[in-house]
C-alpha cells in the first residue's frame, strides 16, 4: 500500500491516525459486549474504516453526509460523543431516536448526518434533494452519499444517479465495494467488470480507488469536493475494500473463501497506516500502544455510563404525539372577495399563491414546466417562477419523492405532482417509509406535499383511474386530504403546503373542468382534519368525500322528501370524528359512501369507529356503499357498473327501510 501525504504535515497525519483508530477500538469493544450478551446485534465495519474516516475528513463540517450501517467512522469523525451513539444502539431515551430505531438508522442536523433506512437505496435520492437545495441557494456545497455494491442493483441507485446527472447536482456517490451483499458475492450481483464503469452511462465522471488507503480516500474526495463546489456535477466513486466479518455477527463468514481473508488482512487500513507513520517517523513505535490504551479507557467509561441510564418507560401519549411535527393552524383573515373558478383553476391558484408566499418552495413533476403538466395546472409557472423552481423531472417517481424529502431536510419546501395517482406505486417506499416515519424517528420534519390526480369517470382504465387513498390512510406520519369543491381545493392545498408534515393531496380528475364554484381570492387556508356539513338533514347521514360528495348531493336533490344530511370529510388523515359522530347522533342512520373498492376502503375504518363509539345511537346497521372489488375497467358501461354510484339508490332504500 503506497501512501502519499502530499501537503499534510505530521500533526495532520497523527490526527488522521487517531480518527482511524477510534472506530476500530469502539468496534472491538462492541464485539466483546456482544459475546458477553450485553448487546444484541452489531454490523461491523472492521477493515473498511479508511473510507468512512477519510471521506468525512475531506468534507466541510457543514456539508451533509449520508452514510450506511458500517460507517461508524463517519459518526466518530464528526465528533459525535460515544455516549450518545451508545445510547442510540441500546435504545435509550438519550439516543437520537429515543429507542424507536436501531443502530445507524437516524439523522442529526447538528452533525449534518442523514442516516439510512433498511432499504439501502432510497438515501441516494435524498442526497439529490439536499444538493439541489444548495444549488438553488448558491451555497457552493457538496453532498456525500454512501451505498454498497449490493445496493447498486436497486432501482433507487439508477434513478438517483440519473437525476443528479440531468440536473448537474454536486453529489459524490460513493460505492463501498466490500465484495459481498450479505452472502451474495459480486459476481452474482452484477456482470460488469467494475461498478465505476456505469458512470459513463449517466454522463458523469467515475473513479475507482483503494478504499483501504486513508490518504488516497481523503485526497480523492478533497479534490473532487473542491471542484464540485465551484463546478456542480455528480461523480461516481468506487472504493474497493473487503468485509472482514459477517453481514452482522450472527450470520458468520463461512461462505467466504479463506484465501480472501488472508489477502485482505495484509491490506488492513489501520495496520498499514500505522506502519507508514512509524516508518516515516511521524510517530514513535511505542506511541500507538499508549494512545490505544488511553482511548480504550475512555470508551469503557462512556459505554458503562450508558448502561447505567434508565430504560425507557413507554408512554402511549408521547408516542402518538411524536408521530407528527406539531403545527398550529392559523386561520387566514376573512377574504372579502371571491371569484368563480373551476376546480382545476383553484388548485393552480393555490400553487401560484404558495410559490409567491414561500421563496423556498420547489414544484417538481413530469412535464410540469413549459408544458404545464398533463392537466395544465402549472401552465405559465415557469414564466413567473423560473425553471429552477418549477422543475421537469425524468420518469422516476421514487427519486423525485426522495429528492423532495432531501429538499425539506436542507431547508426547502417541495410539492411533487404525480402525473396520475396510480403512478405513486413506483415511489411507494419513499412515501411510506421515508416521508412518513422520519419525524417519529429523529424529529426531522418532512415538508412535502404530493399531489395525486385520482379517480374514475373518464374511461381511463386500471392504471389511470384508481382510488388509492387507503394505501396511505393506514400509514402513520402521513396526512391525507381529499377536497370535493374548488374553494376547499385551494384552501386545503395552501394549508397542506403550510404544514411541515408530509401530505398526500388527492384531486379528482373528473372534477377538474366539470365543477366551478366561488373561490376566495388571495391567501386562503382551511384547517386540515375538519369536515364540512354540505347539507343538513334528519333522516339519514351520508358520510363521504371526493366525487362521492357530488353523488350524495345528486341523490339528495333527487329525493328531497328524505331529509338527507351530507358530511364531506375533506380530510381522511386525520379525519373529523366529532363531526361524523354528531351527524350520526342526529339522524341515527349512516351510509358511508366512497369511490374506492369496498374491501379495506377507508369507509371500513369509519364504520368500525362508529360501531365502537356510537352504537347506542344507531337506529339501523351502519352501511357502506363502495365500488366493486375489481380493478377499474375502461369501457364506460363496465366503469359505471363498477362505481359506487350505481349502487347508491338501492343501498339507501335498504338503509331508510329500517
Amino acid at each position: 500500500m503506497i501512501f502519499n501525504r502530499k501537503s499534510l504535515d505530521n500533526d495532520a497525519l497523527t490526527a488522521f491516525y487517531k480518527k482511524l483508530l477510534l472506530p476500530r477500538l469502539i468496534e472491538e469493544k462492541m464485539l466483546i459486549l456482544l459475546r458477553q450478551g450485553r448487546i444484541g446485534k452489531w454490523f461491523s465495519g472492521i477493515g473498511q474504516e479508511a473510507i468512512a474516516v477519510g471521506s468525512t475528513l475531506a468534507m466541510h463540517a457543514d456539508e451533509y453526509i449520508l452514510p450506511m450501517h458500517r460507517n461508524l467512522g463517519v459518526f466518530t469523525t464528526r465528533d459525535i460523543p460515544l455516549s450518545r451513539l451508545m445510547a442510540q444502539w441500546q435504545g435509550k431515551a438519550s439516543g437520537f431516536t429515543k429507542g424507536r430505531d436501531r443502530s445507524f438508522h437516524f439523522g442529526t442536523q447538528q452533525y449534518k448526518i442523514i442516516g439510512m433506512i433498511s432499504h439501502l437505496g432510497p438515501q441516494m435520492a435524498l442526497a439529490d434533494g439536499i444538493a439541489l437545495a444548495d444549488v438553488l441557494n448558491n451555497r457552493k456545497k457538496v453532498t456525500l452519499v454512501f451505498t454498497g455494491e449490493g445496493a447498486t442493483s436497486e432501482g433507487d441507485f439508477h434513478e438517483a444517479m440519473n437525476v443528479a446527472a440531468v440536473w448537474n447536482l454536486p453529489v459524490i456517490f460513493l460505492i463501498e465495494n466490500n465484495g459481498y451483499g450479505l452472502s451474495t458475492p459480486t459476481n452474482e450481483q452484477y456482470a460488469c467488470k467494475n461498478l465505476v464503469d456505469r458512470a459513463i452511462g449517466y454522463g458523469m465522471e467515475g473513479r475507482q480507488i483503494d478504499g483501504n488507503n486513508i490518504l488516497e480516500v481523503y485526497h480523492t474526495i478533497n479534490e473532487l469536493a473542491t471542484e464540485l463546489r465551484e463546478n456542480p456535477r455528480p461523480v461516481l466513486l468506487e472504493c474497493m475494500t473487503f468485509r472482514m466479518r459477517g453481514h452482522e455477527e450472527a450470520s458468520g463468514t463461512k461462505y467466504v473463501p479463506e484465501h480472501l481473508f488472508a489477502e485482505w488482512r495484509e491490506k488492513d487500513p489501520l495496520a498499514n497506516f500505522e506502519k507508514y507513520l512509524i516508518d516515516e517517523q511521524v510517530i514513535r513505535p511505542g506511541w500507538p500502544a499508549f494512545i490505544k490504551s488511553e482511548m480504550s479507557a475512555l470508551i469503557d467509561t462512556e459505554v458503562e455510563q450508558v448502561f447505567k441510564e434508565p430504560d425507557i418507560i413507554p408512554n402511549a401519549a408521547i408516542e402518538m404525539a411524536d408521530m407528527y411535527k406539531p403545527h398550529k393552524f392559523t386561520p387566514t383573515p376573512t377574504v372579502a372577495t371571491s371569484t368563480p373558478k373551476r376546480y382545476i383553476d383553484a388548485i393552480s391558484d393555490a400553487l401560484r399563491f404558495s410559490m409567491r408566499k414561500y421563496s423556498n418552495l420547489v414544484i417538481m413533476g413530469q412535464d410540469i414546466a413549459e408544458y404545464g403538466g398533463a392537466f395544465k395546472i402549472t401552465q405559465g409557472f415557469t414564466e413567473e417562477f423560473g425553471k429552477a423552481r418549477v422543475r421537469n423531472t425524468p420518469i422516476c417517481e421514487s427519486a423525485i419523492v426522495g429528492a423532495a424529502m432531501g429538499l425539506s431536510i436542507n431547508g426547502s419546501k417541495a410539492v411533487v405532482e404525480m402525473q396520475f395517482a396510480d403512478f405513486v406505486s413506483s415511489g411507494f417506499n419513499q412515501v411510506v417509509n421515508n416521508l412518513a416515519k422520519t419525524y417519529y424517528r429523529w424529529e426531522q420534519n418532512v415538508d412535502v406535499v404530493i399531489r395525486m390526480p385520482t379517480g374514475a369517470g373518464t374511461g381511463a382504465g386500471p392504471f389511470h383511474s384508481q382510488s388509492n387513498e387507503a394505501w396511505f390512510t393506514k400509514t402513520p406520519g402521513l396526512k391525507v386530504v381529499y377536497p370535493a369543491f374548488p374553494a376547499d381545493a385551494k384552501g386545503l392545498l395552501m394549508a397542506a403546503i403550510d404544514d411541515p408534515n408530509p401530505v398526500m393531496f388527492f384531486e379528482h380528475k373528473y372534477l377538474y373542468r366539470s365543477l366551478t364554484g366561488d373561490v376566495p381570492d388571495g391567501d386562503y387556508t382551511i384547517e386540515i382534519g375538519k369536515a364540512k356539513v354540505v347539507k343538513e338533514g334528519t333522516s339519514a347521514s351520508i358520510i363521504t368525500y371526493g366525487l362521492g360528495v357530488h353523488w350524495a348531493i345528486e341523490y339528495a336533490n333527487k329525493h328531497p322528501e328524505q331529509s338527507i344530511e351530507i358530511i364531506d370529510l375533506r380530510s381522511l388523515q386525520p379525519w373529523d370524528k366529532e363531526a361524523v359522530e354528531a351527524s350520526l347522533k342526529k339522524t341515527g342512520k349512516v351510509m358511508i359512501l366512497h369511490e374506492d373498492t369496498l374491501t379495506s376502503g377507508f369507509g371500513g375504518e369509519i364504520a368500525a369507529h362508529l360501531a365502537e363509539h356510537c352504537f347506542n345511537y344507531l337506529d339501523a346497521p351502519i352501511m357502506r356503499c363502495a365500488s366493486m372489488d375489481t380493478a377499474i375497467p375502461m369501457n364506460k358501461d363496465l366503469e359505471d357498473q363498477f362505481l359506487a354510484k350505481s349502487k347508491l339508490e338501492e343501498k339507501m332504500r335498504v338503509l331508510l327501510g329500517y
